[in-house]
């Protein structure tokens, strides 16, 4: 991770069915089946869950069973006894959260939250706006996407793509042709709404009983999680590791922050790894 040094790290990409739902999972390091015995295994997994995407789970797409996917593969396709860092950004701290809460016998032992969308996330300003849209007007959204998108040609979509990401300045590898396809428009607009609806109070009970484990990273702009709810959380939780951002990144920092946020991330890394 020094930046003196440039190692190539192998990207193992592949898709598995897990929940009932298919699963995009890319691996970063040489480990391919973390299963294979014949191998040395990493000793650390950091499990990286991003604001949205075994046994059948219900309703697959909400939040809880967003929550219940991602403990499904860990449960089935992690090693029981590998330690675990869990990094979350937005919604995927409140997931990171609730995997602590639901499954407190799995080895976490550090979890990041990145700009944590964890309460009242309706009363944000950003979720002052998008609750009627993803709620009151969700089927006319539906409707839309699929009038409009449906019967797009793919050369269309791939230029309203790239149009949309050069005007917020994001290279094309970011590029993802199935983000304007209804289905994928219609799931996040669900998963939108649970949000809105249920991410209104405070985990205290699960952050009092992981706190040694938690960092928060909270921003000084961000109209998702505003500089307020970090003040709260301050206040109620003195000795925990919670940070405000002094380099002004913004919520969405994949878009044209996304090296000084790994960055950072990478730093308290490093210290996790030197204890094993």
């Amino acid at each position: 991770m020094d930046s003196e040094t440039q190692e190539e790290i192998p990207v193992h990409e592949e898709f598995i069915l897990c929940g009932g739902g298919e699963t995009q999972v890319l691996k970063c390091g040489p480990w391919t089946d973390f299963n294979d015995l014949s191998v040395d295994r990493p000793k650390l997994l950091i499990f990286i869950i991003p604001g949205p995407n075994a046994q059948e789970i219900k309703d697959i797409y909400g939040l809880s069973g967003q929550i219940e996917h991602k403990l499904a593969f860990l449960r089935t396709h992690v090693p029981k006894e590998m330690k675990l860092v869990l990094i979350g950004h937005s919604i995927g701290c409140y997931i990171s959260l609730q995997i602590l809460k639901r499954a407190p016998e799995l080895p976490v032992t550090r979890a990041f939250l990145l700009f944590p969308t964890i309460e009242r996330m309706s009363e944000s300003p950003n979720g002052r706006i998008a609750t009627p849209l993803l709620c009151w007007f969700r089927y006319a959204l539906y409707v839309i996407s699929y009038l409009v998108f449906k019967p797009c040609p793919e050369k269309i979509k791939s230029l309203i793509c790239k149009m949309s990401l050069q005007a917020m300045n994001v290279k094309n590898e970011f590029l993802q042709m199935n983000m304007l396809e209804p289905f994928c428009i219609a799931n996040a607009v669900y998963l939108g709404g649970q949000e809105m609806m249920e991410v209104v109070k405070r985990d205290d009970e699960t952050i009092k009983e992981n706190l040694p484990k938690l960092t928060f990273y909270y921003g000084t702009t961000d109209r998702w999680c505003p500089k307020e709810y970090y003040e709260d959380i301050k206040k109620d939780f003195p000795e925990g590791d919670i940070q405000l951002c002094e380099k002004n990144i913004p919520h969405a920092f994949i878009m044209n922050f996304s090296k000084e946020m790994a960055t950072t991330v990478a730093g308290w890394l490093r210290e996790e790894l030197s204890k094993f």
